[in-house]
């Protein structure tokens, strides 16, 4: 930990867009920053300044600039950013109406293609005269039950342009997951993709849009997208008079004259994205158009060093919100790729394929991918070129020290690697990556700009490199709006605001290093607690996924005696035994790199492992199955047949 694996040159450094930031704070405020760190402080220190500054320096499109930019409030979630800024979320994004090409699709079956700006201004532009003319008023919903498409961010656009709500889940969520989510919301029109490909098989979605829409009475249109539909298919799904072809949308959008992009205020709800919903009814959480912008802006220029050169790319589905940051990407002028499918189809090389063949320079994924990249001894290196390619980043789950190594070992060794760390709750990141600043070895660079993050203890007490809460003391841009049907703001309060007083914990468990770096160590909820020592499940999976012999684990805390044991659930490689041999190098990999305390009880090998829709591993069900507790909502789950491999374990049971 701590070791330095990468370090900016100085060409880099004097050429990226956050050195010319800081510059200008110092001239336009006389001041002397000389680095990120002080950069940060200041940021945090002055608030209005910092974010004004943003604002200007990316050159939000807007009304007029608000006189207010911070109204404070004694009451955290009441603070008010711009109240007097009016603006449209789809007019930033669109700011672009050239030939620079805005979106490149790819999928698993090798299909390609491509939006130019001025064809994507038009398209979005059409759609959204044809939901205009389905009813689409602001404030109203709309659903999209879609894979990674540029029909996809077309419908989003149209939406935002018209002042309109998007919310979306990917096509591989249940009915039920699907209706626990929309059927909340009542949107007034589903767009939804006939079928998709996943892992070599077409999967049909026509059976579950009928029982959705039938299932959420608020629905009055649906907008299918052909996409990978046989002839069969289209002809079965426009049966139904509700129903609308992707194709006429737009032919209908030619009809009347483009609506224009509705300017409104800072606040005016944009998104609404869900939790995942493990432990109950998922949460929508509402968030604002201008503070989505203003945030992302901020991480895509300022921590990422995106320019109208780049070509930007997050492995993602529609159903997590680095969906809705990669979007934004268009907000910098710059190229965004999508794709669809599975990410090791053909083979495991399938994203550096794609980086060769586009041109990709930021390439985004989960930590648990690198991971499988690895297990899978892909050594991109030896393969691609890989020349385009400056950035890599990974969220999702903690990446582990090992991982690090593994990218640049074997995948490239100049390069930026950007661990991030944020999530659905702030549409963003409180700790992300810096081009100017090292790679240390573990660590996520820095904390966010304008984010004043702290760590606290059980007590409240902040804490300085130490692990504990990851909290933010502050208010800030991009705080949710509010919950749905959450009228006096109780449910909102209580989701982040109920641990400490006026204080938002954010239920990551973390450490700020004393290089400034960050570690997170899982969340907070799922911690384990032997003998009353504070432990994050994720530095048990620093050590045991470093073993070839296991794919990954899981681990949670059972009660026992008064206390609670450490429990470690282990899905194996093929052909790999858990015999006494692989339980004691487990048990020692553990002890030597952490404490005994760290050390499983019990080291069980079962065949899966729960993970929720989006993909990641739930430690909350499984604790609840072994304590005999009721999984809530099931629905919420990508294989919910895994959690019966937990039930009634005879090795629990002494």
């Amino acid at each position: 930990m701590n070791e330095v694996l990468w370090q900016p040159g100085d060409q880099l450094i004097a050429g990226a867009n956050i050195t010319a930031f800081r510059e200008s704070i110092n001239s336009r405020y006389d001041l002397q920053l000389e680095n990120y760190a002080a950069l940060h402080a200041w940021s945090v220190a002055e608030p209005e300044l910092f974010w004004q500054s943003v604002w200007d320096q990316t050159g939000i499109i807007a009304d007029s600039p608000s006189e207010r930019v911070l109204v404070r409030d004694a009451v955290f979630q009441k603070a008010r950013w711009f109240a007097d800024a009016r603006l449209n979320f789809a007019e930033n994004l669109l700011r672009r109406d050239d030939r620079q090409v805005a979106i490149q699709f790819a999928n698993e079956l090798g299909q390609r293609s491509s939006y130019t700006y001025q064809q994507l201004n038009q398209q979005v532009a059409q759609m959204a005269s044809a939901l205009q003319q389905f009813g689409v008023e602001q404030g109203d919903r709309v659903a999209g039950y879609l894979p990674n498409l540029p029909e996809t961010v077309i419908a989003m656009l149209a939406c935002a342009r018209l002042g309109a709500i998007w919310s979306s889940c990917s096509p591989d969520f249940g009915v039920s997951a699907v209706g626990d989510r929309f059927g909340q919301i009542q949107p007034k029109v589903l767009v939804a993709a006939v079928a998709y490909p996943y892992a070599g098989k077409i999967h049909s979605c026509l059976s579950n849009i009928r029982e959705i829409s039938a299932g959420i009475s608020s629905i009055a249109h649906t907008v299918l997208v052909p996409y990978v539909a046989d002839d069969a298919m289209l002809a079965d799904a426009v049966a139904d008079d509700h129903c609308h072809l992707w194709s006429d949308c737009l032919q209908l959008g030619v009809t009347r004259e483009a609506p224009e992009f509705v300017r409104l205020p800072f606040d005016h709800p944009l998104y609404i994205l869900f939790s995942s919903g493990t432990t109950g009814v998922p949460k929508c959480i509402v968030h604002g158009a201008g503070g989505t912008l203003l945030q992302h802006l901020k991480e895509h220029q300022l921590h990422t060093d995106i320019s109208a050169e780049d070509n930007l790319f997050y492995f993602t589905t529609c159903g997590w919100m680095m969906w809705n940051w990669l979007v934004s990407g268009l907000a910098s002028g710059c190229t965004i790729t999508l794709y669809d499918g599975s990410p090791f189809k053909p083979g495991p090389e399938a994203l550096f394929d794609l980086v060769d063949e586009l041109g990709i320079s930021v390439l985004g994924t989960s930590a648990k991918s690198i991971a499988a990249w690895e297990k899978a001894g892909l050594k991109p290196s030896t393969t691609h070129a890989l020349s385009s390619l400056r950035t890599i980043l990974s969220t999702g789950s903690p990446l582990l020290p090992g991982n690090f190594d593994y990218v640049y070992r074997d995948i490239k060794s100049d390069i930026c690697l950007s661990s991030i760390s944020g999530g659905t709750d702030i549409v963003s990141c409180f700790a992300l990556g810096c081009p100017v600043l090292p790679v240390r070895r573990g660590e996520l660079q820095c904390l966010g700009l304008g984010m004043q993050v702290e760590i606290r203890d059980d007590n409240g007490k902040v804490v300085h490199n130490q692990t504990g809460e990851l909290t933010c003391a502050a208010p800030f841009p991009c705080m949710p709006v509010g919950f749905w049907n959450d009228p006096d703001g109780s449910r909102y309060h209580n989701a982040y605001f109920g641990r400490f007083d006026n204080i938002w914990a954010h239920g990551d468990f973390a450490r700020i290093t004393e290089t400034d770096g960050v570690i997170i160590y899982g969340r907070s909820d799922a911690t384990l607690n032997p003998g009353g020592v504070r432990i994050g499940t994720a530095e048990i999976y620093r050590q045991v996924e470093t073993l070839q012999e296991i794919a990954e684990s899981l681990c949670v805390g059972q009660d026992w005696e008064d206390d609670q044991r450490v429990i470690l659930f282990v899905r194996l490689q093929p052909g790999v035994e858990l015999d006494e041999s692989l339980e004691l190098t487990i048990r020692q990999t553990i002890r030597a790199n952490t404490s005994p305390r760290h050390v499983p009880a019990k080291i069980i090998a079962v065949a899966d492992l729960p993970r929720t829709i989006s993909g990641k591993i739930t430690e909350l069900a499984v604790r609840d199955v072994i304590h005999g507790r009721e999984v809530n909502n099931t629905g919420a789950l990508a294989n919910p047949e895994a959690l019966k491999l937990f039930r009634d374990l005879p090795q629990l049971l002494d």
